[in-house]
Parts: structure tokens; sequence; C-alpha cells
């Protein structure tokens, strides 16, 4: 069988729970508000003066830490069920 037809029949992912999803919608939302808070920094800081770059350190901390968790959870779920997936194809 070519490499690129095994490769296409091979599962790259687990299947997405319901933990996942939301997981990775939250993560996202954090990336979003990240990317709008450091858009708007300027405007942030001239309303809410020292606290609008603190509050926005604290976002993008709470969103590496967010993303670390999540990858890992990802990771762990994509590996038993690849690991399931190859032990039910041999014999």
């Amino acid at each position: 069988m070519p490499l690129w037809l095994d490769l296409l029949r091979t599962p790259m992912a687990a299947p997405e729970t319901a933990m996942l999803r939301s997981m990775r919608r939250t993560f996202q939302l954090l990336c979003i508000a990240s990317a709008i808070c450091v858009v708007l920094v300027s405007p942030l800081t001239a309303l809410l003066g020292r606290a609008a770059p603190v509050g926005i350190a604290g976002l993008l901390l709470t969103t590496a830490i967010y993303t670390g968790l999540y990858v890992f959870r990802k990771h762990r779920a994509d590996e038993a069920f690849l690991a399931a997936a190859t032990s039910d194809e041999q014999p």
C-alpha cells in the first residue's frame, strides 16, 4: 500500500469529547481576548490607567497556562486513541 494511502487511512486525532470541545472553545476565546487587548492597549491604558497592562499581562499568562493544559490533555487523548486503534489492528 502506498504511504499516502496508509496515512490517509490512519486516524490522526481522537474524537473530540465534550470536555475537550469546551477546552478548545475556551482556548480560542482566550486567544481572541488576548489579541484584542494587545491591539487596544493604548485605549485601555488611557481608560483604566496602570491597571490595564497588569490585567493584560494576567490575561496573557492565563492564556499561556491554559494552552499548556489544553495541549497536554489533547495529546493524552490522541495517544490513548491511537494506542487503542493500533492494538485493535494487531492480532
